[in-house]
């Protein structure tokens, strides 16, 4: 086996334990917020790992560039979708207590 394979296998096992972690973290939080804090972690170190043994892999390919671009929307598009979810169960909540 190469040091390049066993790069991969080293990042992609570090970006599915990370994964899990968030997971378990969504799965266990009480409150909206709390699991909010870890659905967006999942779209950080995990989706970071996952795109550095892509790029171990594919080089700067075109499968190497796409997953550049998805992991570029990613860290674009989750922070606003968090807080728009956060928003959303903000008004909800206030008018529960209502």
């Amino acid at each position: 086996m190469r040091a390049a394979d066993l790069a991969v296998d080293a990042l992609l096992g570090l970006g599915v334990a990370a994964e899990l972690l968030c997971v378990a973290g969504v799965l266990l939080m009480r409150t909206v917020f709390d699991r909010l804090h870890y659905a967006a972690a999942a779209t950080s170190l995990p989706a970071l790992l996952v795109l550095a043994a892509a790029l171990v892999r594919e080089h700067m390919t075109a499968g190497g560039l796409e997953a550049i671009a998805a992991v570029g929307l990613l860290f674009l598009l989750n922070p606003a979708l968090v807080i728009l979810t956060a928003r959303a169960a903000r008004r909800v909540e206030s008018r529960e207590e209502s």
